[in-house]
């Protein structure tokens, strides 16, 4: 099978092709979903000119089976449930609250661990666009639109190199637009579309992020998410 993508840095520059259309806007902000989103969402960054920064997002994983997302939750105690896995496997709110307080935890540390001292960026009034490696069921990247929607943002933009059409067709209606660069007829999972889907490190985040800052010349207001 046709991997297109060499990895997450070559789907970001695919994306940043076909996304043009916000470059140099004044007020964009270009928001990853860590981790996998960094390295696409550097690429869309650097294209557009825009800040980097990130959205932290965790998936909840179904008990046994954690690559299945019963859904996810977002930095601002957000949080989103696929009803459909939820009610399928009859899913208790305990077993919810349990997987939900773990992840809560990695979202925390994860907010430590990038950031550091640095406060998140100022949302008022900007264009977020919100980047990931793909779509498979959405939750983190609902997550992550709904939390955006509490916020007093501009324009809400999600885009991804590749996707379920499926799950495209449910993100649109929760964002102002929507960039799917691929939504392929078989589409089983976002890693069969890459040829290195190793996961991203939190030292790969770090270096993107300083990178990031580095091009911007630090320039980027900010105040608390």
């Amino acid at each position: 099978m046709e991997r297109p993508f060499r990895d997450r840095r070559h789907a970001g520059a695919f994306l940043a092709a076909r996304i043009q259309a916000y470059a140099n806007r004044p007020n964009l902000l270009i928001l990853a979903l860590p981790r996998g989103g960094v390295p696409v969402a550097f690429e869309v960054a650097q294209a557009l000119r825009a800040p980097l920064d990130l959205f932290l997002v965790r998936k909840l994983g179904v008990p046994g089976h954690e690559e299945l997302a019963m859904g996810a939750i977002a930095s601002g105690g957000v949080q989103v449930l696929n009803r459909d896995v939820v009610d399928m496997l009859h899913l208790s709110p305990a077993d919810i609250d349990l997987v939900a307080a773990r992840e809560l935890q990695e979202l925390e540390r994860r907010e430590n661990a990038y950031r550091g001292d640095r406060s998140p960026p100022a949302l008022a009034h900007r264009t977020i666009i919100l980047v990931d490696d793909g779509l498979a069921t959405g939750a983190s990247m609902r997550a992550a639109a709904e939390a955006l929607r509490r916020r007093d943002v501009e324009k809400i933009v999600v885009a991804v190199p590749v996707a379920s059409s499926h799950t495209c067709a449910e993100i649109k209606n929760l964002v102002d637009d929507l960039v799917c660069a691929m939504t392929p007829t078989h589409f089983r999972a976002v890693g069969q579309w890459y040829q290195d889907f190793d996961q991203t490190s939190d030292d790969e985040v770090r270096d993107l992020l300083a990178q990031a800052n580095r091009h911007a010349g630090n320039a980027e207001p900010s105040r608390s998410i």
